[in-house]
């Protein structure tokens, strides 16, 4: 047996334009979990994980497995579980990635075939390269050098796929409690995150909550002559924009009464580096207070992701009765989601009493993360992250979500979750021209094949 980080890297640098040739295939399949796309593309993306696992000739067990979806009889998007049990006395490890990816927006903003792995300076650009398909590479390829180094490796791996995680994972708590015995573990390793930069790794340590939901507002029964009657009568949308104003202070910090703010890490974020990261216009201020790290991780936000109004080619001169929003809402770390709504909702109705009728529909909430780094899994990751990278690890806030990681803490409250990934601030995950470095992948394989090595020797 031998975790030096020379043969690991050996290990990995010989099998990694495999890798690519193999997340190049995964890129291609179209797999959008969202249903106006073509779902039997994410089948595909799911039997094509499967055969690549079974190849692997390591679990006693690969099963492609789906739950229902809330109370109803839909089923949620096919999952990859495979399972080794571990030796007495040893921990059982469960690996997570996911194989749908986002829709790819305009084609037109794509500088390549976004359904085409395609290598430009040191990077590979598709849709899905870096979220996630790159972590089913991490995971699989650190579980074949594990192989190949122990032989029969005295711990369990779980191997757990998911393919609806880009449409808000409908089916996951089902899920949990089906398979429970199926994904039981001591250790979750959550490869769905990002690293500091391409040259400093991290651990992702926590994560907003979110909650998504639609404001419809009215102020008529019917449209009026803007002539004859503005400037007494209150249309829609003036009263709209008088709520969303109401969000924030001057600076565009949020003021609802209700959301909390917590503490942000060390890390250092300068003006320069986001204004870079972000493409914000060089005669735009930016807004907010406090740290930029505090304003990104760990206080609230409020954005309008989405307006039904006329369009200006539709526009004519009346006041128009009636205005909806999608709104999403970030919450600091530790808030529960239903509180910060809850929050959000009773600043609504105090507003527009008097101003308006107003409903929230379509609700929709996910938890923040805390993680707890003090186990010694936390401290393994890091300093393998470490070794890999050459730099020392850090602990990283990400202003986003990934809410079924608060159901595997809740379902698994005894494992330690790590939360890894391959995205570096130039990914654009989400955006067109997603991509990966290169360079950071191989590095992730390194740190993930070094941590599965030494957890081989940890007995619990």
């Amino acid at each position: 047996m031998t975790d030096s980080l020379p043969d690991v890297e050996l290990k990995v640098s010989s099998y990694f334009s495999e890798v690519i040739d193999t997340l190049t295939e995964l890129v291609a399949i179209p797999s959008v979990s969202w249903p106006a796309f073509d779902q039997t593309e994410v089948e595909r993306s799911a039997e094509k994980i499967v055969s690549l696992v079974n190849e692997l000739n390591f679990f006693d067990s690969v099963e492609l497995l789906n739950a229902p979806i809330g109370q109803t009889q839909k089923l949620g998007q096919p999952a990859v579980v495979a399972r080794r049990e571990a030796s007495p006395g040893y921990p059982t490890i469960l690996l997570y990635a996911h194989h749908d990816v986002q829709p790819p927006g305009d084609i037109s903003l794509w500088e390549t075939p976004p359904f085409v792995a395609t290598q430009k300076d040191g990077r590979l650009f598709g849709r899905g390269c870096a979220d996630d398909k790159a972590g089913i590479l991490v995971h699989l390829t650190s579980i074949r050098i594990l192989k190949e180094i122990e032989h029969t490796p005295n711990i369990g791996v779980v191997l757990f796929i998911e393919g609806e995680e880009e449409y808000g994972s409908p089916s996951f708590e089902n899920f949990l409690s089906l398979y429970r015995a199926k994904l039981e573990s001591e250790v979750i390793v959550v490869a769905d995150s990002g690293n500091w930069d391409t040259s400093t790794p991290a651990l992702t340590t926590t994560l907003r909550g979110n909650v998504t939901f639609k404001l419809s507002l009215r102020t008529l029964d019917h449209a009026l002559h803007s002539g004859m009657f503005g400037g007494v009568v209150p249309d829609s949308f003036t009263v709209f924009s008088q709520l969303v104003s109401s969000f924030f202070d001057k600076s565009g910090s949020v003021v609802i009464s209700g959301l909390e703010k917590t503490q942000t890490s060390a890390l250092s974020y300068s003006e320069e580096r986001i204004r870079e990261e972000s493409g914000v216009l060089p005669e735009v201020d930016l807004i907010g207070s406090g740290d930029i790290l505090s304003r990104l991780w760990t206080q609230p936000s409020v954005t309008i992701t989405g307006v039904d109004f006329p369009s200006i080619e539709n526009a004519s001169n009346t006041l128009v009765p009636e205005i909806s929003a999608r709104i999403s809402l970030r919450v600091a770390p530790g808030q529960q989601a239903q509180d910060a709504f809850d929050a959000f909702s009773g600043h609504a109705e105090e507003f527009l009493k008097s101003k308006a009728i107003f409903s929230i529909t379509d609700v929709s909430t996910g938890e923040g993360f805390v993680a707890d780094i003090q186990g010694w899994a936390a401290k393994s990751m890091q300093r393998c992250l470490s070794e890999a990278f050459g730099n020392e690890c850090v602990e990283m806030g990400v202003g986003g979500s990934i809410p079924f990681i608060s159901s595997f803490v809740d379902v698994f409250p005894g494992a330690q979750v790590l939360v890894t990934g391959v995205e570096d601030p130039d990914s654009c995950a989400h955006s067109p021209n997603e991509s990966l470095d290169l360079d950071s992948l191989q590095k992730a394989i390194v740190a993930q094949t070094l941590f599965l090595l030494r957890c081989n020797q940890k007995s619990i």
